[in-house]
């Protein structure tokens, strides 16, 4: 896949739009780029809804992460369930996007990238639009430069 950096910055602006919108940040992160993979915008905002505030406001793994692990898995997820390769490839892809997810963000965690862990004051801003913005630059770039195999 070769996304344009022109195409990469409508991307990153869409899922800032989703955003502001009131769609959590899995959904945000998914719909701006599901259309890539064939996936409607109806259809990926539904299946990315539930990963929202660290997967079902549980607050652990960032939804905006998660929008990003969805996304590996239409890149290059197994289809068949005798398919080793294709699923040291896409845990591969996953721990290289959460790598450079951390890199950037901190964390990968909801609750301490807002501060909620108890050991410092909650985030009085909210940087959830930061990390939707950079989780699909993030993407788009590790897909097109294909260093994630």
């Amino acid at each position: 896949m070769n996304v344009s950096e022109i195409d990469i910055e409508q991307r990153v602006h869409k899922s800032a739009l989703l955003r502001e919108q009131g769609f959590n940040c899995s959904q945000a992160v998914f719909a701006a780029c599901s259309d890539l993979y064939g996936i409607d915008q109806t259809t990926a905002l539904r299946l990315a809804a539930s990963f929202g505030g660290g997967i079902g406001m549980m607050r652990q793994t960032c939804g905006a992460a998660c929008g990003m692990f969805l996304l590996a898995g239409l890149e290059n997820g197994n289809s068949e369930p005798c398919q080793p390769r294709a699923k040291q490839v896409n845990y591969a892809l996953v721990q290289k996007l959460a790598e450079g997810f951390k890199e950037h963000n901190g964390g990968i965690i909801c609750a301490d990238l807002l501060g909620l862990n108890g050991n410092e004051p909650p985030c009085q801003k909210r940087p959830c639009k930061d990390m939707i913005c950079d989780a699909v630059r993030q993407y788009l770039t590790t897909i097109n430069n294909n260093n994630h195999v």
